[in-house]
């Protein structure tokens, strides 16, 4: 499936490797623009906004994980991170940092413009224009925002498609599998911890307390349960 033209922010100071991103990723109708340093990529982010960043983890200057948290004190665009070994401690941290994805290098072209295009769909407006609510939380999924006691959310992708789930899904125990097949969109590696992650995120933005929650609650052993919004 060939995704609407999209711009996409590759960060990597691989020259070899943007140039083949470069070209490769022009057939899926996606246009790069590389930056093999942190200032040059943040400068571009400012000047000219991507749909998207493909990020690195070994950069000179900084890492991918300082560049990764100094793009969301700017922007909610998803990242992907391009992680050497994959690691669970840079997937997690990288996820911690507000990353959408991560895939590991080596990796084929094809994958990565798998994993661009399911984060894409994700982000993409709902055409039937749904407007969720759930007590003082309203979701725009059109205009793909959220609004807390009438104040506006900054939420990735991820989060807002969290929080999307979440609310449709208000007084269910959704496992951790069952999140990662709703909100990933791609087979991903049993990792648990990515849910975690995301959920004590979207916890922090909605100044919620797990022992004491507000909207989400743990049900250990099972998964996370929507407890908030009361009558709509």
């Amino acid at each position: 499936m060939t995704m609407p033209r999209c711009r996409v922010l590759v960060v990597d100071d691989d020259d070899a490797l943007c140039g083949l991103l470069t070209e490769y990723l022009a057939r899926f109708g996606m246009t790069v623009t590389a930056a093999g340093r942190p200032e040059d990529a943040l400068r571009l982010l400012r000047e000219a906004p991507p749909d998207l960043v493909v990020l690195d983890v070994m950069l000179p200057d900084e890492d991918g994980f300082a560049v990764c948290r100094r793009i969301r004190e700017r922007s909610p665009v998803p990242v992907i991170m391009l992680t050497a070994r994959g690691d669970l401690a840079d997937r997690v941290l990288g996820l911690t940092l507000g990353a959408d994805d991560y895939l590991p290098k080596p990796f084929e072209p094809r994958e990565l413009v798998a994993r661009i295009e399911a984060v894409l769909r994700r982000g993409a407006p709902d055409p039937a224009g749904e407007v969720l609510r759930a007590g003082p939380i309203a979701l725009d999924l059109t205009a793909r925002t959220a609004t807390l006691d009438g104040a506006p959310l900054s939420l990735t992708t991820a989060e807002l498609e969290l929080l999307a789930l979440l609310v449709r899904s208000r007084g269910r125990v959704l496992t951790r599998e069952r999140i990662l097949d709703e909100t990933r969109g791609l087979e991903w590696e049993s990792f648990d911890r990515s849910v975690d992650v995301l959920v004590s995120r979207l916890r922090h933005k909605l100044s919620d307390d797990h022992r004491a929650p507000r909207f989400i609650r743990t049900v250990w052993g099972k998964g996370y349960l929507f407890v908030g919004g009361g009558d709509d």
